[in-house]
């Protein structure tokens, strides 16, 4: 009989009981890193954590603040030991080479938007790409989206889990003016509620210099699809980026204190966190391509999870949402089921939902014989939709795999509905626009209206459609390396 009343391990750690590092935009140099994981060697521990918000978490064994005073002093680097009164500020420039991009979006936008934050946020600010799905897009209580025109951003408010649906602006904000907007919305305290969205707005703007633009179309969201986010992938330019992930997401120092050597070795100027708690090198070249090789072999690192293990998203530290995420892995695991595009959440506790189908707990009560979950899942499986459907509820563990597999089913149903076969019309049916990228490597377009023949891709097949695998045709560059024309 399987084991349902899942606990909480003896080794569970509360968010106070941690050191949080705030990596603003989830970017940091391999030197900083360094400095920080050799602070928490020395305070007592063998491992680090990643947040859900690129921050860094470790255990605070040995309590010298004076320690961590000095190094994050020397690194110019915001900490906090008391629990969550502070937040990191988000950004999808993880994603960049990873995924498609935005076409004005590049490295230096980033740096520049993220230096006019010049003070440590209590609300939580997302910065990111509506073109990738590396990092949620409305996770945030003030959320910048990239638009279609060059440095101007959607604004997106939510101060609460009710608000199915965040807040749009009626106003297009230019990038560098985002950090003196989120100020002035965190200086009128909103998440007290005294205040409508608009009056939010409107007070927070009203003595500001900004540069705008105004609304005249909505966001555009992408096709959904999970990302995979792990091993050695090649980019534009011959490189390659290395994701890594932990199942536990207890990264051994040992480990990262040699990444951080060979970084600094072969001359990486930056490494990235994501929210999937997973790290990312980018700009490795062919020459030390063997280096990095070396290095995962010596140390053990396993570079090929599979998507259905790789696509959770779990809180920090909660020992009872890793077990049963590992349970249901296993039970599907043993199905052979396809779950590309699906990605999940365990949810125990109150956390902000990113995924396209959770699992949710239901608090214990006296009268319980055992245990039991809700299943939900976002509106079309799109989490950015930020819109949740209950597909059952009051269910036993046990009974969950077989209904995960009926939903990956649903999903994929309601994919086939909006598809046609463009060798067959159909009457009356106005065929969609097509639209073409470029391979930033040696120029090549993929024209959705033509596909790849050469690749098997069949004519009328979205590029967001095509796996993470597909590749040039012409010089065999990345997925990540075509741009939207």
């Amino acid at each position: 009989m399987i084991k349902t009343a899942i606990k909480p391990s003896s080794t569970h750690f509360k968010k106070s009981d941690l050191v949080r590092v705030f990596v603003k935009g989830g970017i940091i140099s391999p030197g900083d890193f360094q400095k920080i994981i050799h602070t928490a060697n020395e305070l007592g521990t063998s491992y680090i954590h990643l947040g859900s918000r690129q921050d860094i978490l470790f255990p605070l064994k040995n309590k010298n603040l004076k320690v961590l005073e000095d190094t994050f002093e020397s690194i110019q680097t915001d900490f906090d030991t008391d629990g969550e009164e502070f937040h990191n500020i988000v950004s999808s420039y993880t994603a960049l080479d990873v995924m498609p991009t935005t076409h004005w979006l590049a490295s230096h936008i980033y740096h520049y938007i993220l230096d006019t934050f010049d003070y440590k946020p209590q609300l939580k600010v997302n910065i990111t790409d509506p073109v990738q799905s590396l990092v949620p897009l409305f996770t945030g209580n003030i959320n910048f989206v990239a638009s279609t025109h060059d440095n101007f951003w959607y604004l997106y408010l939510r101060f609460s889990e009710i608000d199915n649906k965040p807040w749009c602006a009626p106003e297009l904000i230019f990038g560098y003016d985002l950090a003196k907007v989120a100020k002035a919305i965190e200086e009128l305290n909103p998440l007290q509620g005294k205040y409508t969205y608009t009056e939010i707005y409107t007070k927070a703007v009203k003595n500001l210099t900004l540069n705008t633009q105004a609304l005249t179309h909505d966001l555009t969201y992408p096709e959904g699809h999970t990302p995979y986010y792990e091993g050695m992938n090649r980019i534009a330019g011959g490189k390659y980026w290395l994701g890594l992930y932990w199942r536990n997401n207890k990264f051994s120092i040992n480990f990262l204190k040699a990444l951080c050597q060979l970084c600094l070795e072969t001359n990486i100027g930056k490494l990235s966190l994501t929210p999937w708690k997973s790290l990312i090198v980018r700009g490795i070249t062919e020459k030390d391509r063997m280096s990095w090789e070396k290095l995962l072999g010596k140390y053990g690192i396993n570079i090929r999870h599979s998507s259905l293990e790789l696509n959770w998203h779990l809180p920090v530290l909660d020992e009872e949402a890793l077990e049963i995420k590992n349970y249901l892995v296993r039970a599907l695991d043993k199905q052979d089921i396809s779950t590309y595009g699906l990605s999940f959440s365990v949810k125990i506790r109150h956390m902000v939902l990113f995924t396209s189908i959770v699992i949710e707990k239901n608090p214990s009560t006296d009268d319980k014989q055992q245990d039991t979950f809700n299943i939900l899942y976002s509106k079309d499986f799109l989490p950015n939709l930020s819109e949740y459907y209950h597909y059952v509820k009051e269910v036993t563990l046990e009974t969950i795999p077989p209904l995960l597999i009926e939903l990956s089913y649903k999903y994929y149903d309601q994919l086939d509905t909006n598809r046609h076969d463009i060798s067959e019309p159909i009457v009356g049916f106005k065929p969609v626009e097509h639209k073409k990228y470029q391979c930033s490597s040696c120029m090549t377009i993929y024209d959705e209206n033509v596909g790849d023949p050469s690749s098997d891709v069949a004519p009328g097949t979205s590029f967001q459609k095509l796996h993470n695998s597909y590749t040039c045709p012409v010089c065999e560059s990345p997925k990540s390396a075509y741009r939207l024309i």
